[in-house]
Protein backbone atom coordinates (compact mmCIF):
# COMPACT_ATOMS: atom_id res chain seq x y z
CA UNK A 1 0.00 0.00 0.00
CA UNK A 2 2.73 3.01 1.04
CA UNK A 3 4.83 1.52 -2.38
CA UNK A 4 2.03 2.29 -4.45
CA UNK A 5 0.70 5.37 -2.94
CA UNK A 6 4.72 6.23 -3.35
CA UNK A 7 3.99 6.21 -7.00
CA UNK A 8 0.98 8.00 -7.00
CA UNK A 9 2.46 10.58 -5.34
CA UNK A 10 6.30 10.41 -7.45
CA UNK A 11 4.06 10.61 -10.73
CA UNK A 12 1.94 13.23 -9.97
CA UNK A 13 4.77 15.39 -8.77
CA UNK A 14 6.35 14.85 -12.06
CA UNK A 15 3.16 15.73 -13.68
CA UNK A 16 2.88 18.60 -12.21
CA UNK A 17 6.44 19.40 -12.82
CA UNK A 18 6.25 19.64 -16.20
CA UNK A 19 2.79 21.86 -16.73
CA UNK A 20 3.30 25.11 -16.72
CA UNK A 21 1.24 27.96 -14.92
CA UNK A 22 1.05 31.77 -13.86
CA UNK A 23 3.30 30.06 -10.85
CA UNK A 24 6.28 30.05 -13.50
CA UNK A 25 5.67 32.77 -15.54
CA UNK A 26 7.09 34.46 -17.50
CA UNK A 27 10.64 33.15 -16.04
CA UNK A 28 10.27 29.46 -17.38
CA UNK A 29 9.39 31.22 -20.65
CA UNK A 30 12.24 33.32 -20.73
CA UNK A 31 14.25 32.78 -24.53
CA UNK A 32 14.10 33.34 -27.98
CA UNK A 33 11.66 30.81 -29.44
CA UNK A 34 11.17 29.73 -33.04
CA UNK A 35 9.20 27.17 -35.04
CA UNK A 36 6.58 27.26 -38.35
CA UNK A 37 3.41 28.95 -37.95
CA UNK A 38 0.41 27.09 -40.43
CA UNK A 39 -2.15 29.83 -41.31
CA UNK A 40 -5.80 27.82 -42.69
CA UNK A 41 -8.20 30.56 -44.31
CA UNK A 42 -11.85 29.66 -44.63
CA UNK A 43 -12.49 25.94 -45.41
CA UNK A 44 -9.07 25.14 -47.05
CA UNK A 45 -6.73 22.30 -46.08
CA UNK A 46 -3.95 23.74 -47.33
CA UNK A 47 -2.03 26.48 -44.63
CA UNK A 48 0.15 28.98 -45.56
CA UNK A 49 3.32 28.29 -43.72
CA UNK A 50 5.66 30.96 -42.25
CA UNK A 51 8.53 31.04 -40.24
CA UNK A 52 7.46 32.57 -36.61
CA UNK A 53 9.71 33.65 -33.55
CA UNK A 54 8.85 34.70 -30.33
CA UNK A 55 11.64 36.96 -28.53
CA UNK A 56 11.25 36.87 -24.24
CA UNK A 57 13.44 38.19 -22.55
CA UNK A 58 13.39 41.08 -19.37
CA UNK A 59 13.01 44.30 -20.10
CA UNK A 60 14.54 47.73 -19.27
CA UNK A 61 11.99 48.01 -16.76
CA UNK A 62 12.12 45.71 -13.76
CA UNK A 63 9.00 43.56 -14.34
CA UNK A 64 8.44 44.48 -17.26
CA UNK A 65 9.43 41.48 -20.47
CA UNK A 66 10.24 41.83 -24.32
CA UNK A 67 7.41 39.97 -26.25
CA UNK A 68 8.79 40.45 -30.12
CA UNK A 69 6.82 38.61 -32.15
CA UNK A 70 8.58 37.95 -35.50
CA UNK A 71 6.91 36.37 -39.09
CA UNK A 72 8.79 35.91 -41.99
CA UNK A 73 12.55 37.52 -41.82
CA UNK A 74 12.96 40.41 -38.74
CA UNK A 75 13.03 43.11 -41.93
CA UNK A 76 9.33 41.80 -42.85
CA UNK A 77 7.21 42.06 -39.81
CA UNK A 78 8.99 42.69 -36.59
CA UNK A 79 6.63 43.48 -33.45
CA UNK A 80 8.22 44.61 -30.69
CA UNK A 81 6.10 44.48 -28.16
CA UNK A 82 6.51 44.44 -23.84
CA UNK A 83 4.88 42.58 -21.61
CA UNK A 84 3.83 43.99 -18.22
CA UNK A 85 2.01 42.53 -15.32
CA UNK A 86 -1.25 44.03 -14.50
CA UNK A 87 -1.89 41.94 -11.42
CA UNK A 88 0.58 39.38 -11.57
CA UNK A 89 -1.54 36.92 -8.49
CA UNK A 90 -4.84 36.94 -10.68
CA UNK A 91 -2.40 36.19 -13.43
CA UNK A 92 -3.63 39.11 -15.44
CA UNK A 93 -1.04 40.64 -17.87
CA UNK A 94 -0.79 43.10 -21.10
CA UNK A 95 0.97 43.17 -24.20
CA UNK A 96 1.42 46.48 -24.95
CA UNK A 97 2.23 47.22 -28.60
CA UNK A 98 4.14 50.45 -27.58
CA UNK A 99 1.63 52.57 -30.10
CA UNK A 100 -1.08 52.93 -28.13
CA UNK A 101 -2.75 49.78 -28.38
CA UNK A 102 -2.64 47.40 -25.12
CA UNK A 103 -3.45 43.24 -25.36
CA UNK A 104 -5.13 41.76 -21.81
CA UNK A 105 -3.68 38.76 -21.58
CA UNK A 106 -5.07 36.11 -18.49
CA UNK A 107 -4.21 33.00 -17.21
CA UNK A 108 -6.94 30.18 -17.52
CA UNK A 109 -5.40 26.47 -16.22
CA UNK A 110 -2.14 26.26 -18.02
CA UNK A 111 -3.09 28.46 -21.29
CA UNK A 112 -2.01 32.07 -21.37
CA UNK A 113 -4.83 33.97 -23.85
CA UNK A 114 -6.87 36.71 -25.25
CA UNK A 115 -8.75 38.21 -26.92
CA UNK A 116 -9.62 41.39 -28.73
CA UNK A 117 -11.70 42.99 -31.76
CA UNK A 118 -10.20 45.24 -34.49
CA UNK A 119 -11.78 46.46 -37.99
CA UNK A 120 -14.29 43.79 -37.71
CA UNK A 121 -12.49 40.57 -36.57
CA UNK A 122 -12.06 39.32 -32.48
CA UNK A 123 -8.94 37.27 -32.48
CA UNK A 124 -8.25 34.69 -30.06
CA UNK A 125 -4.49 33.95 -29.02
CA UNK A 126 -3.38 31.10 -26.29
CA UNK A 127 -0.09 30.41 -25.40
CA UNK A 128 0.81 27.18 -23.66
CA UNK A 129 4.15 25.83 -22.88
CA UNK A 130 4.42 22.11 -23.05
CA UNK A 131 7.90 20.51 -22.18
CA UNK A 132 10.24 22.72 -24.54
CA UNK A 133 7.84 23.67 -26.65
CA UNK A 134 5.55 26.45 -26.60
CA UNK A 135 2.22 26.29 -28.39
CA UNK A 136 0.84 28.92 -30.15
CA UNK A 137 -2.93 29.57 -31.47
CA UNK A 138 -4.85 31.93 -33.21
CA UNK A 139 -8.17 32.00 -33.74
CA UNK A 140 -10.18 34.66 -35.92
CA UNK A 141 -13.78 35.07 -35.64
CA UNK A 142 -16.33 37.78 -37.49
CA UNK A 143 -16.78 40.43 -35.12
CA UNK A 144 -20.52 40.36 -36.57
CA UNK A 145 -22.87 37.20 -35.61
CA UNK A 146 -23.86 35.50 -39.04
CA UNK A 147 -27.05 34.38 -37.19
CA UNK A 148 -28.91 33.95 -33.75
CA UNK A 149 -30.94 31.53 -32.94
CA UNK A 150 -32.89 30.44 -30.01
CA UNK A 151 -36.44 31.82 -28.59
CA UNK A 152 -35.69 34.34 -26.53
CA UNK A 153 -36.61 32.25 -23.49
CA UNK A 154 -35.27 30.56 -20.18
CA UNK A 155 -35.60 26.95 -21.50
CA UNK A 156 -34.41 28.19 -25.07
CA UNK A 157 -32.15 31.58 -24.82
CA UNK A 158 -31.11 33.87 -27.37
CA UNK A 159 -27.51 32.46 -28.93
CA UNK A 160 -25.22 34.33 -31.71
CA UNK A 161 -23.07 32.45 -34.19
CA UNK A 162 -19.86 33.64 -35.59
CA UNK A 163 -17.80 32.89 -38.39
CA UNK A 164 -14.77 31.46 -38.31
CA UNK A 165 -12.36 33.22 -40.50
CA UNK A 166 -9.10 31.95 -40.06
CA UNK A 167 -6.62 29.77 -37.88
CA UNK A 168 -3.46 29.94 -37.12
CA UNK A 169 -1.29 27.31 -34.88
CA UNK A 170 2.77 27.47 -34.58
CA UNK A 171 4.82 25.03 -31.97
CA UNK A 172 7.90 27.01 -31.18
CA UNK A 173 11.05 25.26 -29.99
CA UNK A 174 13.88 27.23 -27.75
CA UNK A 175 16.96 28.45 -29.56
CA UNK A 176 19.97 27.01 -28.42
CA UNK A 177 22.44 29.80 -27.21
Amino acid sequence: MKKGFMLFLALLLVQLSQGQSAVDFPQNWLGNWEGELSWYAGNSNSPKKVKMQLNIQPADTLGHYTWQLIYGEQSEDNRPYILKPVDASKGHWVIDERNGIALDQFWTGPVFSGAFSVQGSTIINNYKLEKDRLIVEFYSLQTKAVRQSGNGTQESPNVDSYAVRSYQKAILKRKKK
